[in-house]
């Protein structure tokens, strides 16, 4: 009842800023103020997938424009998001296609190996991060399934959506099929039926599993549809045996508290009207599931339990992101602990909070909840300006409280007003043009339920209903 009331509370408020239910008016047409805004937002935060990764190699870096070692998963939101630039029109389609086939050809030809050093992957996976001069692992970073999960997500995805006759095209779609084949996921199952984490050269396989709800839903879908090497469907039990459910009345979810994690399969996957066994036993799907965790976070944010500067129903979002430094400052004689990159987060499963707010956090929501995504999102560009919405959309995160002025691993310290990062990271820009794209379109969605691959894994995962019913799982 507390979360319908606080929904009720902000619905006048909402209608003050023209952005009511998908930010439509009576007429049903878009609302100008807001849909121009997402046209900018969209269209700079493609840029930085396009101008940032390297022409030559299609490799995307972790973060700019500081510089950085290039990161597996944001090669796949760049895979993802190079379709979306030719469908809108910020590239021509020739050319989008040809970035696509580059990344693919570097990705198919890079070394595989057990060496320290000189290998891009092994078992058709690929290291976290790659070396930005040669491609290869960096410095002594895991081989990581879940990053692997994210490239192989948007190579599918860019196989589907150039689908027309011509060498370029052609060959996009087969370097993703070989991509995602070549991917050994019955070997990555060191504890079956479940998946590990990654492995390395130097100790093997890390000790851990991928359990329990958070961003791994993608990578369980794909090895249970993998055509050459897939997992037993008991691996989605597994799966699901370590989920925690809980929350406020009328709004519980899945317990897991950084958004990114309520985000990141739904860039591919369309999860309104089908169920696995566990969503039907609650009687919700994961879209509506996502969409709760996203209001469970606004209402923290305007409780506001801690007494962050800042947060209100137009100010929030808390995941995995950006923070100015690594300690505890005194602001108006009460210490401040603060944190670099950290997984922050609210839910009844845990809480990691110091105040900074993550842009990608609401924009990366827009779909489940657009009522009060775009308010927040339009309030955070009117607010804090240049400093936080510049080159390629938003920075990656800021924070109202540290208003002090002292020295910060990442961003500057603007004195009185806060905080600001100064880095876009490739794995907080990805859920935003992505997730922009499907409210808008669902282009995404829609072209991967195309896909045989995400049918049959959805199958054997035991979803069903909605769309999944009359999709195709063979091509």
């Amino acid at each position: 009842m507390r979360r319908r009331r606080a929904a009720a509370a902000w619905a006048a408020l909402l209608v003050l800023f023209g952005c009511g239910e998908r930010a439509r008016s009576p007429e049903g047409a878009v609302d100008p103020r807001a849909s121009a805004f997402l046209d900018t937002l969209e269209e700079r935060t493609f840029r930085y997938f396009w101008e940032r990764s390297d022409p030559e190699t299609g490799l995307t870096p972790d973060r700019a424009p500081s510089e950085s070692f290039m990161s597996t998963a944001a090669v796949g939101f760049a895979l993802t998001a190079y379709p979306i630039g030719a469908e809108r029109g910020y590239v021509a389609r020739v050319e989008a296609a040809e970035r696509t086939r580059t990344t693919l050809r570097f990705l198919s030809a890079a070394p595989q190996g057990t060496g320290v050093a000189g290998s891009a992957g092994y078992r058709g996976f690929f290291y976290h991060f790659l070396d930005a001069e040669t491609g290869t692992r960096f410095a002594d970073v895991e081989l990581s399934t879940m990053d692997t999960a994210l490239l192989l997500a948007g190579a599918l995805f860019a196989g589907l959506y150039f689908d027309r006759q011509g060498p370029v095209e052609n060959e996009v779609r087969a370097l993703a099929e070989s991509l995602y084949a070549r991917a050994d996921w019955q070997w990555a199952s060191v504890r079956p039926p479940m998946i590990g984490h990654g492995w390395d050269p130097e100790e093997g396989f890390l000790p851990y599993d991928w359990g329990g709800y958070n961003e791994a839903m993608i990578l369980y879908l794909l090895a249970l549809g993998s055509p050459t090497h897939p997992v037993s469907p008991e691996a989605w039990g597994a799966w699901t045996a370590g989920y925690r459910w809980g929350g406020p009345d009328g709004g519980e979810h899945l317990g897991f508290a950084p958004l990114f994690g309520h985000q990141y399969t739904h860039v591919w996957v369309d999860f309104r009207g089908i169920r696995d066994a566990y969503m039907s036993g609650r009687g919700i799907d994961y879209f509506e599931n996502s969409k709760r965790a996203v209001y469970t976070q606004r209402d923290y944010a305007v409780e506001n339990p801690g007494g962050w500067t800042g947060y209100g129903p137009l100010a929030w979002g808390l995941t995995a992101c950006d923070g100015p430094l690594e300690g505890t400052v005194e602001i108006g004689g009460r210490n401040r602990s603060f944190h670099t990159y950290w997984a922050r987060g609210a839910s009844f499963s845990e809480t990691n909070d110091d105040g900074t707010i993550c842009p990608s956090a609401a924009a990366g929501s827009i779909a489940f909840a657009p009522e009060i995504v775009i308010p927040a999102l339009l309030e955070m560009r009117e607010a804090h300006g240049d400093r936080l919405f510049s080159d390629y959309g938003f920075l990656d995160a800021f924070n109202p409280t540290l208003t002090v002025d002292v020295s910060c691993r990442h961003g500057r310290v603007v004195p009185g007003v806060g905080w600001y990062d100064t880095d876009y990271l490739g794995i907080d820009q990805g859920p935003i043009v992505a997730m922009i794209e499907n409210y808008r379109s669902g282009l995404v969605w829609e072209t991967m339920k195309r896909s045989p691959h995400l049918v049959r894994g959805l199958r054997a995962a035991g979803f069903a209903g909605g769309w999944l019913d009359s999709a195709r799982a063979e091509p």
